[in-house]
């Protein structure tokens, strides 16, 4: 029994992290309540700090979920093409019209970019950490330059990227939305 208990509590653990991480991703870091997310999760609230010392902690980890996911997909997309093919599919992946609809599940930087300088230094270190990982992809993935220059062009890929997703979000104008994605990525794709 002492060997399934803490199993059981490492799959609450990370249940409630997914349910967080989809929730800030949906309703921002102050429209996310510990009594939704527990809901979410199947819990009742009480079992909340069995699992994190406060509210803040529980936030950090969603972040830090959910700036994973959007990595993690990013490199699933790039691992289906050639290496040269690469950047170009990410950004497409990142800036379809799928990742403009999936908010709770999309780029948490995209979605809670404007809110994170509220957050405690706990969550804005995990989306820090995110967000350095995926200018890192980007970087890895630039062939055709020099160190110095590919990364700041990562730099102004992954900052392209996430404006016009915002944007395109923002919008309540289809083809507008469809504008910004594109214009973000010929700009990009004329520049390899």
């Amino acid at each position: 029994m002492n060997k399934t208990a803490p199993r059981s509590k490492a799959a609450t653990h990370d249940r409630i992290v997914d349910a967080a991480a989809r929730a800030i991703r949906r309703s921002g870091y102050h429209g996310t309540g510990v009594a939704d997310i527990m809901k979410a999760a199947g819990l009742t609230h009480g079992g909340f700090y069995a699992h994190f010392p406060s509210r803040d902690a529980m936030l950090a980890e969603a972040a830090d979920r959910a700036g994973s996911d959007a990595v993690v997909l990013m490199e699933r997309v790039a691992a289906t093409v050639p290496p040269q093919q690469a950047l170009q599919a990410m950004m497409r992946a990142y800036l379809s019209d799928t990742h403009v609809k999936s908010i709770e599940t999309g780029c948490a930087t995209a979605a809670l970019g404007s809110e994170m300088p509220r957050q405690a230094p706990e969550v804005r270190r995990a989306a820090t950490r995110r967000i350095k990982e995926m200018i890192d992809l980007v970087f890895r993935h630039m062939n055709d330059q020099a160190p110095p220059a590919a990364y700041e062009r990562a730099l102004v890929a992954v900052s392209t990227m996430v404006g016009a997703l915002v944007l395109a979000r923002a919008v309540d104008d289809a083809g507008l939305s469809e504008a910004l994605r594109e214009a973000a990525l010929n700009h990009f794709i004329q520049a390899a």
